[in-house]
């Protein structure tokens, strides 16, 4: 899971920026809405949707806007034309990447991110050809200063933790998909998560040398980047020398 930790970092420090380009809460209203359509309006009966708001939250989206979502899924048009599409491809080096979007136009999104394929040195493939690679997990982002890390970590495994990550300012939990709110739960009660969402982690990674890594994840940034994507996910791993180099630059 180091791949995964180490790109979790490099897109940390830029969510700020991310936020500022006005994309993410229109990601986040967007699951809200399908997860509106998908079961209900109603987050105690729609564990999508009780999710999506819990994210929303953690993102700093206010609450006016994730009420607006709800209201409008639940009476509009918009969320009724939004179809999930998974793409799936390789990246530079051969490095796994798979894609989730919400669209209105399914053919649009494909051409879209096979054009972004295509000109960052990687290629689409069809469906199946690397989601095999992936497993659906939770991820539970706390904060930490090391120090209290081991705690942490014996917490989240007591209440179903699969995996505990450590980095510097950072744990990373992960959990089967059904334990995640159980855990979340019982480690706020000490500690501020930073954020916990569905994710596809990578069975096995792929170490790439500095230049793949950097045409990979200009590929990743840039599928990210799509309106119709909200979520991107890769194998890659890189070194501790590569990740410092990119942190310095991000």
């Amino acid at each position: 899971m180091s791949g995964h930790s180490k790109w979790s970092q490099i897109k940390r420090q830029k969510g700020v920026a991310d936020a500022k380009r006005g994309q993410l809460f229109t990601k986040l209203t967007r699951e809200i809405m399908v997860a509106v359509k998908s079961g209900g309006a109603n987050p105690e009966n729609n564990f999508q949707l009780k999710l999506a708001i819990q994210k929303a939250r953690d993102n700093n989206m206010p609450t006016d806007n994730i009420d607006r979502a709800i209201k409008h899924a639940s009476g509009g048009a918009e969320a009724a034309n939004l179809i999930e599409v998974t793409l799936e491809g390789y990246g530079p080096g051969g490095v796994a990447v798979l894609v989730a979007a919400l669209t209105n136009n399914r053919n649009r999104t494909i051409q879209d991110v096979r054009r972004l394929f295509a000109r960052h040195g990687g290629s689409m493939g069809e469906n199946g050809c690397v989601s095999w690679l992936f497993e659906s997990r939770g991820v539970i982002t706390v904060e930490s200063d090391g120090s209290d890390a081991e705690e942490i970590a014996l917490q989240a495994i007591d209440a179903g933790a699969e995996d505990v990550n450590t980095e510097k300012d950072y744990i990373e939990i992960y959990t089967q998909p059904h334990d995640m709110e159980a855990v979340r739960k019982a480690v706020e009660e000490k500690k501020h998560v930073i954020s916990s969402e569905l994710s596809r982690i990578p069975k096995t990674t792929l170490m790439l040398g500095e230049k793949e890594t950097t045409q990979t994840l200009s590929l990743l940034d840039h599928l990210e980047e799509l309106d119709d994507v909200q979520h991107v996910f890769s194998n890659i791993d890189f070194s501790d020398a590569t990740l410092e180099k990119l942190r310095s630059s991000a």
